[in-house]
């Protein structure tokens, strides 16, 4: 009889993990045009200074070199992938981010490199599970960081009956502050095209308080969030294999429904261009195959900066499941209403 040898890893489970840990994930990518083109066919983005390379040049925002940056959320997600086989392989759910930073352009040929330490410590009362909390940094290869963020996720005990650590939760900012957001160095929206970009709407035209609609909906399907989730290699059981959850179903990865939800945003705020922070984030209830992913959001807060014609605008980014869920993000009791897939807050650098 053959014996299986064990050299194979089987990810952490929570018992594996102690505050302060710092773990260095494994396989630095490389981001390239590829990325850019296979981002744009998986979700319908049309934000213009990351479809044009011209417009991008127009208001100043180029990478070492001149390159045309990529979209922040392709970053983000190759990024978080080097982290899943660390922290989220035996993972039942991403819980939320928080203080997550952009901080400079990623362009093609940057070379993306992620560490993490974790942060915080929770044993579910079940005993089965625990919450993980960990602060993740990427940086390019000359050791800029590109993105930072904290991410707290839902891991399985390996065994039910080892010992809970001691509860640790961090205290994390609600918010990034207006005055913490890193603007790209040379941009520049004094002179901004608004014809190009797709709509008039600059920061004075958005008020505290205001809802909007964005209209389309997009379908998931397998084919699309498994593609997805390979191109970041995020390998999460619960993403590829139907024997990964009792009910036989594939989730569908957080990130997918971000983008998706980012991109349907287009529609009524085609100029909040970039992402410059995300606050807070909660993936709350499950995505399948199937499921129409719809989208609204919420002005909380505008801020003007310091940068020549650069505003931000805060925004609660609401992804539903169908086109009739509720436009009431919670119910009276306070738990978030039916149909509701995603609640994110976000800063999002617009023309002032």
């Amino acid at each position: 009889m053959c014996r299986m040898s064990a050299k194979t890893d089987p990810g952490n489970f929570f018992e594996d993990f102690a505050v302060g840990q710092v773990i260095e994930h494994a396989t630095p990518r490389t981001v390239t045009e590829g990325d850019r083109a296979l981002y744009g066919a998986i979700y319908p983005t049309r934000f213009a200074v990351w479809s044009s390379a011209e417009f991008a040049a127009s208001v100043g925002l180029r990478g070492p070199g001149g390159g045309h940056p990529l979209e922040e959320l392709i970053g983000f997600h190759v990024a978080f992938g080097k982290t899943v086989p660390d922290v989220s392989l035996n993972a039942v759910a991403n819980l939320g981010y928080a203080e997550c930073r952009f901080h400079v352009p990623v362009v093609p040929g940057d070379t993306l490199r992620t560490g993490s330490e974790v942060i915080g410590l929770k044993q579910n009362s079940s005993g089965r599970t625990g919450v993980v909390w960990v602060r993740s940094s990427a940086t390019n290869q000359r050791g800029e960081v590109a993105i930072d963020w904290v991410r707290w996720v839902m891991v399985h005990k390996r065994d039910a009956d080892a010992p809970a650590p001691a509860p640790v939760v961090p205290a994390l900012a609600a918010a990034v502050a207006a005055e913490d957001l890193v603007v790209p160095t040379g941009l520049d929206l004094s002179s901004y095209d608004f014809a190009a970009a797709g709509e008039p709407h600059r920061l004075g035209d958005y008020e505290v308080g205001e809802r909007i609609d964005h209209v389309d909906g997009v379908t998931l399907t397998d084919a699309e969030h498994m593609m997805a989730t390979r191109l970041w290699q995020n390998n999460a059981k619960v993403h590829f294999s139907t024997d990964a959850r009792p009910d036989g179903r594939r989730l569908v990865y957080g990130g997918h429904v971000i983008s998706l939800a980012r991109a349907l945003s287009f529609n009524g705020l085609a100029n909040a261009q970039l992402v410059a922070a995300i606050n807070a984030g909660a993936h709350v209830a499950p995505a399948f195959a199937g499921d129409t992913v719809h989208a609204w959001s919420e002005v909380l807060d505008v801020a003007e900066l310091d940068a020549p014609g650069v505003g931000a605008l805060r925004l609660r980014l609401v992804a539903t499941k169908g086109r009739d869920a509720s436009t009431t993000l919670r119910t009276a009791d306070g738990t978030y209403a039916d149909g509701v897939l995603l609640d994110l807050d976000y800063w999002a650098l617009v023309p002032r």
